[in-house]
């Protein structure tokens, strides 16, 4: 549903959450492992993410990524925004350009209704609750795999 762009954003932030604290940031190459993404394409993510505020960095030897504690929690509608303009949620399903609730297409109805969840649920979960929630063991998220050994 989401560009692969957003996806990884989404992962490289509850990363950032969990492992990435003011005294303790995480580099760009720490980022593009965990979240099993090239480095080049973490970087441009990372780049967009902080620019929109949503991620703090800091350059140098001891720089790295992390999460303002002062910040506003970050939404997931938030980074979707950032990454995808939130497009994928407003769009019709047929990718029919007509598509409205006045000409709506064959499934239009059906669909609007698990979008307007899903963008409810985007705006009500943040970056900050659903790291707690997996430092808890309540959710789980396989970042990283698991690579074969010699």
């Amino acid at each position: 549903m989401f560009t692969k762009a957003c996806e990884y954003a989404i992962r490289a932030v509850l990363i950032v959450a969990i492992k990435g604290k003011e005294d303790s940031k995480l580099s760009i190459q720490q980022i593009a492992k965990e979240i099993d993404s090239p480095l080049a394409f973490t970087a441009k993510i990372m780049q967009t993410l902080t620019r929109e505020g949503l991620v703090a960095s800091v350059k140098g030897p001891n720089g790295g990524f992390y999460l303002d504690p002062k910040a506003k929690p970050v939404s997931l509608s938030q980074i979707v925004q950032a990454m995808d303009d939130e497009s994928v949620l407003n769009t019709c399903a047929l990718g029919l350009k007509e598509c409205s609730d006045e000409q709506p297409c064959p499934i239009h109805h059906q669909v609007k209704a698990y979008k307007n969840k899903l963008k409810k649920v985007m705006e009500e979960k943040t970056v900050q609750l659903l790291a707690k929630e997996l430092e808890e063991g309540k959710t789980f998220l396989k970042i990283t795999r698991k690579r074969k050994s010699g």
